[in-house]
C-alpha cells in the first residue's frame, strides 16, 4: 500500500466514526473491523479503539460543555459507579466471546430500534439542555454495570447508555448523548491504561484514527442542535438498522472494509 495510505484511511474513517459516536453509537464495529482487516489481533484491537473513543468523547464533551449543554456535577457522579465497572470489566477482558457478542449486540439493537419507532416523546421534543438530571440510586447501579460492559467489550455502549438515559431518565436523544459522551470520556482511560499494561494498544492506528474522530466529533457536536432532535433520532435509528444487519449476517462490513482497502491499494498503485 501506497506511502501514508493506511493513516489516510484510518483518519477518514475516524471522520466517519466520531460523527456516529457523538450522534448515535455503534461506530466501534467500524473501527474494530477495519483495525483486524488491517491485521491487528482482536484483543489489540479492542485496546487500540479506545485511544479514538477518549479523544471523541473528550472534543464532543468540551464542545457540548461550551454550549451549555452537559451539567458537569450531574456527569460526573454517574461517572464513578461506570469507572469502577470500567476497570472491572478491562481486568476479564481476556478474551471476546463472539456468540456472547452477538447476542448482546441483537438484542440491545433491536430493543432500542423497536423503542425508538413507537416512542411519541420526538413528537413534541424538549431538549432538557445543561439543567442538574434528577438521578436515583438505581441509576449508579446501572452506571456500574455499564462501566463493566464498557470495559469489557465496549462495542455497543453507546447504544446501552442512550437506552437507560431515555427510558429510565426520561432525556431527550440530544441530552443523551450528550450525558452518554461526557461518561464514556470519563472512565475510558482506565480501561485503556489496563489494556496498554498488557500490550494491547497499537499507538499509531490509535492516534491517527482519533485524530479523525476528533475532526468528526467536532462537526456532530457543532451541528447536533442546528440539525434537531428528529435528525439525531433518525440518524440513530439508520446506524442501528446497519449494525444490526451486520450482526446477523445481512450485510458484512468486514468485506465492505476489506474491498475499500482494495480499492485504495489499487489507486494508490495507479497513482
Amino acid at each position: 500500500m501506497g506511502e501514508y495510505a493506511i493513516e489516510i484511511i484510518l483518519i477518514l474513517s475516524g471522520v466517519l466514526v466520531g460523527v456516529i459516536n457523538t450522534l448515535a453509537g455503534g461506530g466501534a464495529i467500524i473501527t474494530m473491523t477495519l483495525f483486524t482487516v488491517l491485521g491487528l489481533p482482536i484483543g489489540v484491537a479492542n485496546g487500540t479503539n479506545r485511544i479514538a473513543v477518549i479523544l471523541q468523547n473528550f472534543t464532543s464533551s468540551v464542545a457540548f460543555i461550551r454550549k451549555r449543554m452537559l451539567d458537569i456535577k450531574s456527569g460526573v457522579k454517574l461517572a464513578l459507579p461506570a469507572v469502577v465497572g470500567n476497570i472491572v470489566g478491562s481486568l476479564v477482558a481476556t478474551h471476546i466471546s463472539d456468540t456472547i457478542f452477538t447476542i448482546c449486540m441483537a438484542v440491545v439493537l433491536t430493543v432500542v430500534l423497536v423503542y425508538m419507532i413507537f416512542d411519541n416523546s420526538h413528537r413534541h421534543p424538549h431538549i432538557h439542555g445543561g439543567r442538574p438530571l434528577e438521578t436515583k440510586f438505581y441509576h449508579y447501579i446501572w452506571f456500574l454495570l455499564l462501566g463493566f460492559y464498557g470495559g469489557y467489550i465496549y462495542i455497543g455502549l453507546g447504544y446501552v447508555i442512550l437506552a437507560v438515559t431515555i427510558w429510565s431518565m426520561k432525556l431527550d436523544i440530544i441530552t443523551a448523548n450528550v450525558i452518554k459522551g461526557f461518561i464514556i470520556f470519563l472512565a475510558t482511560p482506565f480501561s485503556l491504561i489496563i489494556f496498554m499494561i498488557n500490550g494491547q494498544v497499537d499507538y499509531a492506528y490509535g492516534l491517527w484514527h482519533g485524530l479523525g474522530n476528533i475532526v468528526g466529533a467536532m462537526l456532530a457536536s457543532h451541528f447536533a442542535m442546528t440539525w434537531g432532535v428528529k435528525f439525531v433520532r433518525w440518524f440513530t435509528m439508520v446506524i442501528l438498522v446497519v449494525c444490526f444487519a451486520d450482526l446477523v449476517g445481512l450485510i458484512s462490513l468486514h468485506d465492505w472494509l476489506h474491498a475499500l482497502l482494495n480499492l485504495f491499494h489499487t489507486g494508490c498503485s495507479v497513482c
